[in-house]
């Protein structure tokens, strides 16, 4: 297919542009720029509202005019608060949308390789308050002007993490002010800013822009920075917990003045107050530290501790401190914060093993992308957080794109865990990657990475959700390097581990990693995972799945056009636009021989995707399944495991445990499965059927049944075991092993797994397809992204099941809040010695016929034998049903779709 001739931008807003369609987390159209209100109290902050745009191809005027008040900025685009270059043109319309087929090579990427401008205006009601500019997350680099003046240079502020702070106190007027950036391009090769490595076709104006809120900041003479709670939890009795509050007071006047800076800690019993006296000299700054030594009600009695969702409640603490001159409010600082202890020290085998709390936890997580445009949508990115808690994960790795503010006070809130640091392939490896992309350091890096560290973690210090910060991924640091990055830390008061790497490496100060990055990326058999070598189930795997994960047809059909949809069932050796960039990813041959090797060749595109569906919950639950069988062996334990990855930027065929438009697959209910929290499993490597429980609490009086049939429904073997009892907090236990050859046994047959408790409740149902006939790797020719598998499994036998009858019901209750919840009730109306339905699929739709997204099930893609059933709620947003009634689509590896109508209820 030749590719798209590139469209140049027409260099003005179109005024009957058709807007791109829109995806989630795009927003809407920004309107034309207004005019920011700053407030004028002291300690306000005040964010720019937006930009008006235009690149200086097309500016002729000074820099001196473009950011004075009154320019005409006319024939500009209209940009938000924070906006790339490119997610303003989109929402303005300039172009078509480019998450679908090839549409984003359209897109002229010279229309980005020189700067542009960003200006905004806004009103200033009293002149007598100083007034700051404070911002970070420009993108490259950009030169600064207010009111007609430079108050910064490109050199000054450069690098997406470094914060600013410029005093415009003599610049500012009474009226309209104008701030303007001329916004450097980006390239991630050579400046310490953001890629997209190999996760998707990067953006042609490589995020370029402002992506974090530019803010005013309104004081009186003393300036309040740096205000901050480090807390300290006894362990291991939790018993008490001491604060030691810390802030910068800085005269920002001509004058000597003495401060009173006071403030109280709230969430406790009784708010905890401070204050002291402070006397500055003209522009000097003090560090004022209020210790429990000095306050004792700054040693905390029965601590409210936060735990991470799966271990315990998530309280929060408040600081407020205020800076007061002659009795009159100078400035004003709140930071919120969490009183927790994380350790993770290297085990016995070298690996590390984290603890909240002084209690040891299986890191079970994820690698966390934002929107390809670096759009930020607080619903969109709340509604995926849910998703993580609904999949059982407890951690999302941020392997740079490092999210804004709201997304740690969401992780805080909802308890997961959060592994943010540098990425890899990029500037800020390339001193020490060797002949991988990125270019070495240039005196002036060295500054930069520094303050983007120190900018980081004063912003990320307080945020109990924050377990680590990872100064290297593929590559550690060398010692210069991380001297900066260590320095910057531990004057932020950071407390949280410091990793070297995110790969199997060591750096000088830090020393060793404890963690591997050994893949796979690409496809290997279920069977993998269970192998102590490579990639399986040992020790602390920072990401690693079994690349590709193709979305569900209705997501496919959003994404491709229908000669694309041809080529993906059709042509393994295709280049896949929607895959990678990357050479070493840009086909899905390895997943498409497996796929016709283990269960046959796709016969069109609707059986392509219902095979991919049941190849990636298999693989998924397998991965999930072994790190969590693994993690309490005596010898070589798993100790974490980030999937990789938890979402994608943009529409994608790999690496997502969920698509772009939230809709879910075999891939989503394989991982929900395995991380249910009292689980019954099959080991691949041994037979064994294991009981874990990442419970709290302990479990006892538990019946384990395996039972295996042919596709045809007859039973083989059926053994019961009961009276058994696992510990909680990740524990397994063995209740049986299969034997190694049934007699009878087809070369495809089904095992089913059910658990029961003592009063005789399913908790836990657990369905496998198998083969007598084993995938077989080939470990000794393993590369960097995957092993060969040199014989597959044969689970064709699968293709020769016959259809099953199932049957559904469904009501739907409406809360008055707006969320709904739909029960349906799935059963399999055969008799006797009858084919099962394998993988039944529930999808809440709407009078169209679309998915109604986001939903979260209490299960889905169940498997039943004849005369069972199985009850599962859908909780979703009524509003998303845009005023239909809500269908369910039935479907299923055997069972044919059907749609039924569900009965509708208002609570009152």
């Amino acid at each position: 297919m030749a590719a798209p001739t590139p469209v140049h931008l027409p260099l003005r807003v179109p005024q009957t542009a058709a807007a791109a369609a829109p995806a989630p987390g795009a927003g809407t159209r920004p309107r034309v720029t207004a005019v920011t209100a700053v407030d004028s109290a002291p300690g306000s902050t005040t964010a720019l509202a937006g930009y008006a745009i235009r690149s200086t191809k097309e500016v002729t005027d000074s820099a001196a005019a473009v950011s004075s008040p009154g320019y005409p900025a006319t024939g500009w685009y209209p940009a938000g608060a924070r906006s790339t270059v490119l997610a303003a043109l989109l929402a303005a319309g300039a172009y078509p949308d480019p998450f679908y087929s090839t549409q984003q090579q359209r897109i002229a990427a010279a229309d980005f390789d020189v700067p542009w401008w960003y200006r905004s205006d806004f009103t200033v009601t009293d002149t007598a308050a100083r007034t700051y500019l404070d911002f970070s997350g420009v993108i490259s680099a950009a030169d600064v002007f207010v009111n007609g003046h430079r108050v910064a240079t490109a050199a000054d502020v450069a690098g997406a993490y470094t914060r600013h702070e410029f005093d415009v106190t003599g610049l500012i007027k009474e009226g309209t002010n104008t701030v303007a950036f001329r916004i450097q391009p980006n390239d991630p090769r050579k400046q310490l800013t953001i890629s997209w490595l190999d996760w998707l076709q990067p953006p042609p104006d490589e995020n370029m822009g402002i992506v974090r809120d530019v803010t005013v900041r309104r004081g009186g003479p003393v300036a309040l920075r740096d205000a901050h709670v480090v807390t300290a939890l006894a362990m291991p009795s939790m018993g008490s917990a001491d604060l030691t509050v810390k802030a910068q007071v800085r005269n920002d006047s001509a004058a000597t003045v003495t401060a009173t800076l006071s403030g109280t800690v709230s969430g406790t019993e009784a708010p905890v107050a401070v204050s002291r006296n402070v006397t500055l000299a003209p522009n000097e700054t003090k560090t004022v530290v209020f210790a429990p030594a000095d306050h004792p009600a700054l040693r905390l009695t029965a601590p409210r501790v936060w735990w991470p969702a799966t271990m315990g409640e998530q309280p929060l603490y408040g600081l407020d401190l205020t800076a007061t001159v002659n009795g009159a409010p100078s400035d004003t600082a709140h930071q919120s914060f969490g009183i927790r202890d994380v350790q993770a020290p290297l085990n016995a085998d070298g690996d590390r093993q984290y603890r909240i709390n002084g209690r040891p936890l299986l890191i079970k997580g994820a690698g966390w992308s934002p929107d390809e445009f670096l759009r930020w949508d607080r619903t969109y990115v709340e509604d995926r957080l849910k998703y993580a808690l609904d999949l059982g994960l407890n951690t999302l790795r941020l392997e740079g794109h490092i999210e804004p503010d709201e997304f740690f006070d969401l992780a805080d809130r909802y308890g997961i865990l959060t592994l943010p640091g540098w990425e890899c392939c990029s500037k800020w490896e390339g001193e020490v990657n060797g002949t991988e992309a990125g270019e070495e350091w240039d005196d002036p890096d060295y500054p930069v990475a520094r303050a983007s560290m120190a900018a980081e973690a004063a912003r990320l210090r307080h945020h109990p959700s924050v377990i680590s910060f990872l100064i290297g991924s593929d590559f550690a640091p060398n010692e210069e390097i991380e001297r900066g990055y260590v320095d910057a830390l531990r004057a932020a008061d950071w407390t949280a581990p410091v990793v070297p790497a995110a790969s199997d490496t060591s750096a000088p100060i830090t020393g060793r990693s404890g963690m591997k990055m050994t893949g796979p990326y690409d496809w290997v058999p279920p069977g993998y995972w269970y192998e102590k070598r490579e990639g399986g189930a040992t020790g602390f795997n920072s990401e690693t799945s079994a690349g590709p994960d193709v979305p569900t047809l209705d997501t496919l059909r959003r994404m491709m056009s229908p000669a694309e949809l041809e080529t993906l069932w059709k042509d393994p050796s295709a280049a896949q636009y929607h895959r990678s960039p990357s050479r070493t990813f840009s086909t899905l041959r390895l997943y498409d021989a497996a796929l016709a090797g283990r269960y046959g060749s796709p016969t069109g595109l609707d059986d392509y995707v219902r095979k991919a569906q049941l190849a990636q919950y298999e693989s998924v639950r397998a991965q999930f399944e072994a790190y969590a069988r693994n993690a309490k062996d005596a010898s070589e334990p798993s100790t974490g495991v980030i999937y990789w990855m938890f979402n994608s930027g943009w529409t994608s065929l790999q690496w997502q445990l969920v698509d772009r438009f939230l809709d879910q697959g075999g891939a989503y209910f394989g991982a929900k499965k395995a991380n249910e929290p009292l689980h019954v499993q099959y080991g691949y490597d041994d037979r064994s059927v294991s009981v874990v429980n990442t419970r709290n609490a302990a479990a006892s009086g538990l019946t384990a049944r395996v039972t295996l049939f042919d596709p045809d429904g007859t039973q083989r073997y059926d053994r019961t075991v009961t009276g058994l009892s696992v510990a909680g907090g990740g524990a397994s236990s063995t209740a049986l092993t299969v034997p190694e050859s049934v007699p009878g046994l087809s070369n495809t047959y089904l095992a089913r797994l059910l658990l029961t408790d003592g009063a005789g409740r399913e908790v836990s149902r657990n369905v496998y397809w198998l083969s007598t006939r084993a995938d077989v790797l080939d470990y000794e020719s393993s590369d960097w992204y995957y092993t060969p598998t040199t014989s597959y499994a044969d689970l064709r036998g699968l293709n020769s099941m016959k259809q099953a009858s199932v049957t559904a019901a469904a009501s739907t209750t409406e809360d008055g809040t707006g969320t709904s919840t739909t029960t349906v009730t799935v059963r399999h109306t055969g008799t006797g010695t009858t084919t099962p339905a394998l993988l039944t699929d529930v999808h809440l739709v709407g009078a169209q016929g679309a998915p109604v997204l986001p939903v979260r099930w209490s299960d889905n893609q169940v498997s039943l034998w004849p005369g069972e059933s199985a009850t599962l709620t859908a909780t979703y947003r009524t509003a998303d049903l845009r005023g239909s009634a809500p269908q369910l689509r039935i479907s299923g590896w055997n069972t044919p779709t059907a749609t039924v109508r569900a009965t509708q209820h208002r609570l009152e």
